[in-house]
């Protein structure tokens, strides 16, 4: 299991789903309403448990009858968590004890041959334990008896979920880390075909080694001496039993590919130009901070003239304002036309990604930027930053001090990322900007 392992949770409409999955992730970031369905999508966190790390996925209610069209698509969400998870918990209400929904969702979880861990929520104390009999008719070994509110039989249950997940370690080589490059975008734009071009390219050594997450195929390569890992989302085959697009599964392939790379190549296809689908994509690796590089595909097959460019660039970075710092790349997996080009712009980006600025100058910048533009009062109260000092990298975080937090207009945070883009090299990558109070 390389990369980070997924774990669903599934069961019925309102036996608690979200309440666990809340009290896992420790975020209030579910919808917790005692009313059926109010999760409708999935929900994903990133989260720790015991040094080890994986995604988890709140699913909506799972009705295997159901006939309603949202409770139908809950479902079919539901069917694609199973398909991509690695592990499934499935909760039941230890209060209603087992009913006929609960045997169908066992029984249709038993044909998946997934690891499956049942747990039986809200029960408070030996009162409720008598009731939970019934459910080992489901010709189980082990049931989990849990409270998801009050937290009682979570951590036995996570403990054993999570034993034979990889515990993450800190990277050892320093001095040139592999860069993790995720190859995204929808069905049939040439993922496969750029992965195998570059792969078979005399600079490279491949290592293909197929089968590392469910559908993705993780590729080592060396370009000039330095490594990278491709993780290829290849391999989507045709869900029979889901009644689901494959542009929908794509989105959730895109998403496990991402959640393991430093850069997200977004493939695109230049005969549809930047669509929808591609748009929401790069959204998925921008909303999870990481660097960003759109490679039209198929260029070759494209009649040019000397504006074409021009145009092709000013559509996509209009349907992406909100990071049209992603740099733009044309090229043709087939001919080979312009692809090394992509390893010199993921390296340049790959720089700005782990680039760190010292205080001094990152205090000087945002005392000049202020001076220009100061910012609003706010309650009557004068604004200004304090102190500013960089946090983080992947992507580069700045915390930025100032009386109120709330008080801070979008379009001044806007503003002094702009000037810490401009000032220090930032121009190809996402940046996080935290305003915290001054104490």
């Amino acid at each position: 299991m390389e990369g980070k392992p997924l774990i669903a949770i599934v069961g019925r409409p309102n036996v608690g789903k979200s309440t666990l999955f809340n009290r896992i992730t420790g975020k209030q970031k579910a919808i917790v309403i005692d009313e059926p369905g109010a999760t409708r999508d999935r929900n994903y966190a990133d989260c720790r448990w015991g040094g080890k790390t994986f995604t988890l996925i709140d699913t909506g209610g799972f009705e295997p009858a159901a006939n309603e069209l949202i409770l139908t698509q809950m479902r079919e969400q539901t069917n694609l968590a199973i398909e991509e998870a690695d592990a499934i918990i499935f909760l039941m209400d230890g209060r209603e004890g087992l009913t006929p929904s609960d045997m169908e969702i066992a029984r249709q979880l038993r044909v998946r041959g997934k690891s499956v861990f049942y747990a039986a929520n809200k029960v408070d104390g030996a009162r409720h334990e008598d009731l939970l009999t019934e459910f080992y008719r489901l010709g189980i070994d082990k049931l989990y008896p849990i409270s998801a509110q009050h937290g009682p039989g979570v951590d036995e249950l996570m403990d054993e979920l999570t034993e034979t997940f990889p515990v993450q370690e800190g990277g050892t080589e320093e001095q040139q880390p592999t860069i993790a490059v995720a190859i995204v975008g929808k069905p049939n734009v040439g993922k496969s075909s750029l992965v195998n071009l570059i792969s078979r390219s005399p600079r490279s050594i491949a290592n293909p080694t197929p089968g590392t997450t469910r559908d993705a195929v993780d590729t080592s390569v060396k370009v000039r001496g330095r490594h990278y890992l491709l993780i290829d989302t290849a391999g989507i085959r045709r869900k029979s039993k889901i009644s689901l697009t494959l542009e929908k599964y794509s989105v959730v392939q895109a998403l496990k590919a991402i959640s393991r790379c430093d850069i997200a190549l977004v493939l695109i296809d230049a005969a549809e130009g930047m669509t929808e689908q591609d748009a929401k994509i790069a959204g998925l690796a921008i909303e999870r901070g990481k660097a960003c590089i759109i490679v039209v595909n198929k260029w070759d097959i494209i009649e040019k003239d000397n504006t074409t460019i021009g145009r092709y660039v000013a559509d996509i970075k209009e349907k992406i304002k909100f990071m049209d710092f992603a740099p733009i790349i044309f090229v043709s997996a087939v001919s080979g036309q312009r692809v090394p080009k992509i390893f010199e712009l993921i390296d340049s980006v790959y720089s700005q990604y782990t680039k760190r600025v010292d205080t001094s100058p990152l205090n000087n910048l945002v005392e000049r930027a202020l001076l220009k533009n100061p910012m609003g009062r706010y309650h009557n109260r004068s604004m200004s930053v304090s102190y500013a000092t960089q946090t983080g990298i992947k992507p580069p975080s700045f915390v930025l001090f100032v009386p109120s937090p709330e008080g801070v207009h979008f379009s001044h945070e806007r503003y002094l990322a702009n000037c810490i883009r401009e000032e220090f090299g930032f121009d190809k990558v996402p940046l996080k900007l935290i305003f915290r109070k001054k104490r």
